[in-house]
């Protein structure tokens, strides 16, 4: 007998990433915004740069932990993760720490296009049977959403920017050639400007 789970092909994501990436972030407010490695980075930074946004070289699977750390220094701030799949996955034990701290000013959204983009694009574990929803509620993350088209980004842009959190939502984009959109590689000036655009150090 065949497995219902696997027995038909899904039907391919529909969102494209960067005009997705690029409506959301035209209404994030004054949020502060921790991307991904890879893709997340290239698309933020496609949308137009800011030092509101705290690129990372080199952090795999550090990105919702490092969001953490800014969202409990700074409550007064709503922080935005963007992120892969791939990350997420290799980061997933922080969920549990977001949850346990539990963060109001925190949402965390997760670019799943069901595969590995940054190795080869092999398949991922989210074109199966892994629901990162439904893992971010297991940790006890109680607001979480999936995203499948383009018109619910209003209401994204609602649990991410103002629903209080820690809040989660997983977006099915397909899989797309965009050219790189590379912004600056310097660690060191990549953290200053951040700590100036918080206030925490003069320009």
């Amino acid at each position: 007998m065949s497995n219902p789970a696997t027995s038909a092909s899904p039907a391919p994501n529909k969102i494209s990433r960067r005009p997705f990436v690029a409506a959301l972030l035209k209404q994030r407010g004054n949020a502060l915004v921790v991307p991904g490695l890879g893709s997340p980075t290239w698309d933020i930074s496609a949308s137009g740069d800011s030092p509101d946004y705290l690129y990372s070289w080199g952090g795999m699977g550090l990105s919702v932990s490092t969001a953490l750390g800014v969202a409990l220094a700074r409550p007064d701030r709503r922080v935005l993760v963007i992120t892969g799949d791939g990350e997420m996955m290799m980061g997933i034990g922080s969920l549990g720490v977001v949850a346990d701290q539990a963060p109001a000013n925190l949402g965390i959204l997760v670019l799943d296009n069901e595969h590995f983009g940054e190795t080869g694009r092999q398949n991922g574990l989210t074109g199966t049977r892994t629901d990162l929803c439904k893992v971010a509620e297991g940790f006890g993350i109680a607001k979480t959403m999936l995203v499948t088209e383009d018109a619910q980004i209003g209401a994204l842009a609602d649990l991410m920017f103002k629903q209080p959190g820690p809040t989660f939502a997983v977006a099915k984009i397909a899989i797309t050639e965009d050219p790189w959109a590379l912004p600056v590689k310097d660690g060191a000036a990549i953290a200053r400007r951040f700590r100036i655009a918080l206030g925490v150090e003069k320009a």
